[in-house]
């Protein structure tokens, strides 16, 4: 399986806290490390390089053994209103004041469905 993931620069880096490589992601949600590229390659978790290294994953986007509720259907949503998953992660971590905090926050706190919608209305 060839796994596609996008360089990021140093300030889209920058807005995450905390970076898992895919083994670490792999050993938090008890998979294997075959069914976590898929669920990149699903766009059910978003990852991207940091540096020279390989894939890596925002921490915030795992809950305990999980895939936080809410963000795949907001990664489909993204990447159906033509976001790459640059532009996807910039548009997570990015404060918006409507919210507020960042939308990777409201999804944090369970309001992921007020979170898809802006996502669909980005689209038009």
């Amino acid at each position: 399986m060839t796994l596609s993931v996008a360089q990021i620069d140093r300030e889209t880096e920058q807005l995450v806290d905390e970076w898992l490589s895919l083994p670490e992601v792999a050993a938090r949600l008890e998979l294997p490390l075959g069914r976590v590229k898929q669920l990149l390659k699903d766009h059910k978790l978003l990852g991207v390089r940091r540096g020279g290294g390989g894939p890596h994953v925002p921490a915030v986007f795992l809950d305990g053994k999980d895939v936080r509720k809410g963000l795949p259907g907001t990664l489909t949503v993204l990447q159906d209103s033509g976001y790459d998953d640059v532009e996807a992660l910039r548009w997570l971590f990015t404060p918006d004041d409507s919210l507020p905090g960042t939308p990777m926050d409201a999804i944090k706190a369970g309001r992921h469905t007020e979170v898809k919608r802006r996502a669909q209305a980005l689209a038009f």
